[in-house]
């Protein structure tokens, strides 16, 4: 992946890369897909057929522009994700991952085929009740662990409104509740669990990774980002001081500190033209990290779930790069036609 700051760099050879994994983990019938194809030491020893193999199959060549048009086909990428479901509480469940989280992931990928899970989402019916679900989200572990529980408070609203349980009253209960917890000094969510002490500093990034999640779903919904400024310079405060690790493994952290700068971009213009330089220089700092990975031997790469973290990542920096990262067709970003990844 040839370039520099001085000229555009060429995606392309780490894009042909990632279409030869994910058929690296095809299992033979249209749509049944491995998350692993090797035992990998941070998960479970399943080399089956995996929800989230299936879910990041569609969500990877739907990035690529690549996923099968032809209706028999897809009708059977469809039918193998829809069967994975539980038909008597609409859940899809997998080891790694709550199963809130795994269901919003599935649901969303079937949505990329113009499709929707087969059951309704029972075990999530409580919380279509307006009260009960705000009480859910003040319940989650915002001080200790925001990052993990923003996969159940962002996944419980993009499961019920891509299968339509849910209706405009339910989502502005549940945007006001989110909106009247952000912090304001630092744009995070949520308001009181977010400490300012310099010992402290390292925690940003939990809470950052926990507020994208939250945010993708403010964008899906059109509403405004409450205190946009705060949350670029928390991100451009994470990149200066090299509060987190970035570029040394493939997996979503990534795309949280991307996503959170941009976004907040568009809503604001403090400190934009060092915000850009940062995305430019981080940018390619990644993508030279990510030419320099051996698929035979990179578990993170033989990950289709942290794969597609890494290629939305890609996507995101390329719509806001112009031209400085090149394809040769554009990235398509799943979160920029349904929340949830």
């Amino acid at each position: 992946m040839a370039g520099s700051s001085d000229g555009p760099c060429n995606l392309q050879p780490f894009l042909d890369r990632v279409e030869s994994l994910v058929a690296r983990h095809a299992l033979g019938p249209p749509g049944a897909y491995a998350r692993w194809t090797r035992p990998n030491p941070s998960g479970p020893p399943d080399l089956g057929l995996n929800p989230y193999g299936c879910a990041d199959a569609v969500n990877l060549l739907y990035t690529l522009g690549k996923l099968p048009r032809a209706p028999e086909e897809r009708s059977a990428w469809i039918d193998t994700l829809q069967g994975l479901q539980d038909p008597d509480d609409g859940f899809f469940r997998e080891a790694t991952h709550h199963s809130i989280h795994t269901t919003a992931h599935c649901v969303a990928a079937l949505e990329l085929l113009d499709a929707g899970p087969l059951h309704p989402l029972r075990g999530l019916a409580p919380l279509r009740e307006p009260r009960a679900m705000e009480a859910f989200l003040d319940a989650l572990d915002w001080p200790r662990n925001p990052w993990l529980e923003s996969h159940r408070g962002a996944g419980l609203y993009a499961a019920l409104v891509l299968v339509g349980d849910v209706d405009a009253a339910w989502e502005e209960r549940y945007f006001a509740w989110l909106a009247r917890e952000v912090d304001p000094p630092t744009g995070l969510l949520r308001r009181g669990c977010v400490s300012q002490t310099p010992e402290d500093q390292p925690l940003l990034f939990p809470h950052l990774a926990g507020t994208f999640h939250y945010l993708f779903n403010f964008e899906h919904a059109r509403r405004d980002l409450p205190h946009p400024a705060a949350l670029v310079e928390t991100c451009l405060r994470i990149f200066e001081k090299e509060l987190f690790p970035f570029s040394r493994f493939v997996g979503f952290a990534e795309i949280d500190w991307v996503y959170c700068l941009t976004r907040s971009l568009r809503r604001c213009d403090h400190r934009a033209a060092e915000a850009h330089r940062a995305l430019a220089t981080f940018a390619e700092r990644h993508v030279a990290f990510l030419a320099s990975l051996d698929p035979d031997t990179d578990d993170g790469l033989d990950d289709l779930h942290a794969l597609f973290g890494t290629l939305c990542a890609l996507a995101e920096l390329q719509a806001v790069l112009g031209g400085r990262l090149g394809s040769d067709r554009p990235l398509r970003l799943v979160l920029d036609r349904r929340p949830f990844i």
